[in-house]
This record gives C-alpha cells, structure tokens and sequence, in this order.
C-alpha cells in the first residue's frame, strides 16, 4: 500500500514538474502569434499583406504583358480571357498595370517608412533625452510640420524638388552620357519617398519621445547610473531597444499611410508619373470615363481599399498580440 501511495505521489510530482516545464517554454513571442493568429481579422490582413509582397515580388514575372506594352486592336475592352481585367484607354492590360502598381506601392510604403523612422527615433531620442531645451526645441519643430496637413506638404515639397532633380539628372546625363540619366522616371519614386519621409517622421519622433520620458524613470535606469554607465551607453543600450516596441505595431499603419499618400499625389499628378504604373494615375487617367467604362477606375480604387484596409487590421492584430493586457479575440 505504502509503494503505490509512494509511486502515485511521483507520478504527480513528474506531472507538476512537466506542467512547470511547458509554462517555462512559452513566451511573449509565441503567446503574441497566438493571439495574432486567433483574431480572424488579422489573419485576413496577413493574408492580404503576403499577397501584395507576392504580387510586389514577382508580379512583373507573372504579369501577361508588361506594364507599358499596348494592343491597339482591344482599347477600352471588358475584361476577356487574353485581359482578364480588361484595357485602358491606350489598349494596356489592366490586370499588368495593376501588378506593376503593387510593387510602386510597396516600394514607396517601405522605403518611406524606413527613412521616416530612422528620423523620428533619432530626433524622438534627441528630444526625450537631451535636456529641456533640445525637448523644446525638437518640440517646436514637430509642432510646426504637424500643423500642416500631410497632404499638402507633401505635395508642395514634390512640386517645389521634381524640376530642379530633373534638370540636375539632365544635366549629368548632356555632360557625361552617364546612362542610368537617360531616363528620369525613377526620380519619381526618390522625389515620393523625401516627401512623405518628411512629413511622417514626426509621429514616431512624439512617440519615441513619450516612451523615453516614461523608461527613463524605471529602476533599471537608476541602476545603470548609479554603477557609472554613461549617459549614451544608457540611451542606446536600455532606452532606445525598451521604446522601440510600439514602433512596430506604428510601421503597420504607415504602410498603408504611405500607399495613400502616395496614390494620393500620383492622381494630383504631383507624384508617380505615367507611363509608371501606380494605382493612383490609372485612377486619375480614366476618372473621365468612369460613367461608360467604370472598371478602369474602379479596379485600381479597390485594389488600393483592399490593401490598406487589410494592413489595417493586420495593424489592429499586430497591436492586440504584443499588448499583454489585451485580451479582445474577433
């Protein structure tokens, strides 16, 4: 009797320790994929998101026709098996252009993002670690730019750069016959990027910079200190990498951000010029015909909703899954 009591009393004992064990290999990364993939919501927005890196990617390769190439013979047809989205008005292949516009797309949302966070951190840091007056100053900057509606910065900054960088590349190209300035249109894209960089960096400068204000109270902080690490060592090593986190739940929503923006300007004709495919001259070169041909304008308007509105919720997932205390499943 004593050895069975004495066995059950180990059987329990080794499953306590093994339940012990398992609770000891989660972690804040699988739990927030968990919860990532537990809201329907996100997973959809997962799902659109790796659909539009696939089309950004390979696209090109897998479009019918390239985004340029023209068939005289069927302008302005319905969709059809050698269109399947149809033509534009010149006889290009919608469903092409539309490829071609997903990798414009994501390629302003990345690169923009990534020079616009580089700036916020580094004068969110400045501005949250620096003292009073580097805060007041940085602070009257990011007032300044953020008084000014996006948009319209964004627009008078491309109007007032494109036409001395194009007169500059003009210029290098009648001098030394350099060719990557044979063809401007990439400048395009570099005039894109510098002005939606510049008008969206601030929200990551205030939010680097409420996040320092709130760490640098922590006792890890004041530990650091009072053994003698230098206030850069501080900054770099515990500050920045404790207040990065929010930042990458703020990425998701300036992906789409920057494809509006983007799409935004190209329709004003301020942004991405024809004959380079973006979902935002497709739609400002057929709005004319939206009464008798409405799926030139209508496929590009909803291919653009449907991107932004699933990195959207992948945003709201992503915000969920590393917030410890959410607990809202959809």
């Amino acid at each position: 009797m004593s050895e069975s009591r004495e066995t059950e009393s180990n059987a329990s004992l080794g499953e306590e320790i093994a339940k012990e064990g398992a609770l000891q290999t989660r972690s804040l990364w699988k739990d927030a994929v968990g919860r990532l993939l537990g809201n329907r919501l996100s997973v959809i927005g997962l799902v659109i998101t790796i659909l539009l890196l696939i089309a950004a990617l390979f696209g090109p390769y897998i479009a019918p026709y390239t985004y340029t190439e023209q068939d005289l013979l069927n302008v302005a047809k319905m969709p059809s098996p050698a269109h399947w989205l149809g033509t534009d008005e010149i006889g290009r292949d919608l469903f092409s252009r539309v490829l071609w516009g997903a990798r414009t797309a994501t390629l302003v949302a990345i690169f923009t993002t990534f020079i616009s966070v580089i700036i916020g951190v580094i004068i969110g840091a400045i501005a949250g670690y620096g003292g009073a007056l580097a805060d007041n100053i940085t602070g009257r900057i990011i007032d300044i730019v953020m008084s000014v509606p996006g948009l319209l910065l964004a627009a008078l900054i491309a109007v007032s750069i494109k036409e001395p960088v194009v007169s500059w590349a003009e210029n290098i190209y009648d001098t030394t016959g350099f060719p990557l300035f044979a063809d401007t249109t990439w400048l395009d894209l570099l005039v894109v990027f510098g002005g939606l960089a510049f008008v969206s960096w601030p929200g990551y400068a205030r939010l680097i910079r409420g996040q320092i204000f709130s760490l640098r109270e922590e006792q890890y902080i004041e530990a650091a200190k009072s053994v003698g690490v230098s206030e850069l060592k501080i900054a770099l090593r515990h500050l920045l990498p404790n207040a990065i986190g929010p930042v990458i739940v703020t990425l998701t929503f300036s992906f789409s951000s920057a494809m509006v923006l983007e799409s935004s300007l190209s329709y004003l004709g301020i942004g991405v010029q024809p004959p380079q495919a973006s979902w935002g001259n497709m739609i400002a070169s057929n709005i004319g015909s939206w009464s008798y041909r409405p799926w030139l304008v209508a496929v590009p308007a909803l291919t653009l909703a449907i991107v932004t509105l699933g990195i959207n919720f992948l945003g709201d997932g992503l915000n969920d899954a590393l917030n410890p205390r959410s607990k809202r499943s959809i």
